[in-house]
């Protein structure tokens, strides 16, 4: 029986992408909810254009989950934490859905475009409202500090399994022979 032992290259290079581009979105996300700076107009198309990247990403990244098997935690891992992975596995997935699209449903509600770098502009999806805008504009917000709590899950474990574990969970996500 062949076992797979690391995740695909395609997967290891859209996991390394998204976990750049989500990352520097939240912290931009929560330094433009605290400052009023000259640079935050631009800074909110970068938002929006980097948030319709995610978007894309993440379908890519489910079609991918689709098309190439993931390495199985190993036996050492216990029931409870299997659980726990899936569960916050589940909840990043939905993170990277909900945030873009309840972001794209906030900007609808306010009649502002949400464009990609200026290639396209997404259609809006909800005539203007401002209390559809203000329930968006909170969703937006909390899902956003939800998505953290699972980024920080999702790490501490990963640290967790290559530092203290060494059972080969962190470097099946690595490139190279680690594990």
């Amino acid at each position: 029986m062949n076992t797979i032992t690391k995740y695909s290259v395609s997967s290891m290079l859209i996991h390394w992408t998204m976990a750049l581009i989500i990352l520097s979105m939240l912290f931009l996300g929560l330094s433009m909810v605290q400052s009023l700076a000259v640079w935050q107009v631009e800074a909110i198309q970068l938002h929006k254009s980097f948030g319709v990247l995610a978007l894309i990403l993440v379908a890519i990244r489910l079609i991918n989950k689709v098309l190439y098997k993931s390495p199985a935690l190993p036996q050492s891992v216990h029931k409870a934490q299997a659980l726990a992975a899936h569960l916050t596995q589940l909840g990043l997935y939905a993170s990277m859905i909900l945030v873009p699209i309840s972001g794209w449903l906030m900007q609808s509600a306010d009649e502002r475009s949400v464009s990609f770098f200026g290639i396209f502009t997404l259609p809006d999806l909800v005539s203007k409202n401002i209390e559809t805008y203000a329930f968006f504009r909170e969703a937006h917000g909390l899902i956003a500090y939800a998505f953290l709590l699972f980024i920080f899950m999702h790490v501490s474990a990963a640290l967790y399994h290559g530092l203290i574990k060494q059972d080969g969970v962190l470097g099946s996500m690595l490139p190279g022979k680690y594990k």
